[in-house]
């Protein structure tokens, strides 16, 4: 059993550890609101925000029922999007795939499909912009 001196220095230098890990981080995070307030304080005007990120993107639902999958790809937004299903099979000597870019206009769904021989170990959509 350890004594109480011995586990407190490991508790002590695991903190120190992880403080110094972390000090990077938070130094990171607080930089550019104190520069911001530094900036502000010093003028009497203030820099304009930077505009919103447009929303983009289809959403895609993914299914697999034994060693087919299927996605569907609904687009909301005001922009084309890009989407390509990707399927990993389970097994070793099964052919993992990656299917076409297929173009889903503003408004509009596509239905992606694919297969496996036998098991599908994961499928999931990628999103490419136009």
């Amino acid at each position: 059993m350890r004594s109480t001196r011995r586990r407190t220095w490991a508790v002590a230098a695991a903190a120190a550890v992880v403080a110094g890990l972390l000090a990077p981080v938070v130094a990171g995070l607080l930089a550019p609101v104190a520069v911001n307030a530094a900036h502000r304080a010093g003028s009497g005007t203030v820099a304009p925000l930077a505009p919103a990120p447009q929303p983009s993107g289809s959403e895609c639902r993914t299914s697999v029922t034994g060693s087919r999958v299927v996605a569907h790809c609904h687009n909301p937004h005001s922009t084309t999007d890009l989407v390509r299903l990707h399927t990993e099979c389970s097994r070793w000597w099964d052919v993992d795939a990656d299917g076409e870019a297929v173009a889903v206009q503003p408004g509009r769904t596509v239905r992606l499909e694919d297969r496996c021989w036998k098991e599908v170990g994961s499928a999931w959509v990628s999103h490419h912009s136009e």
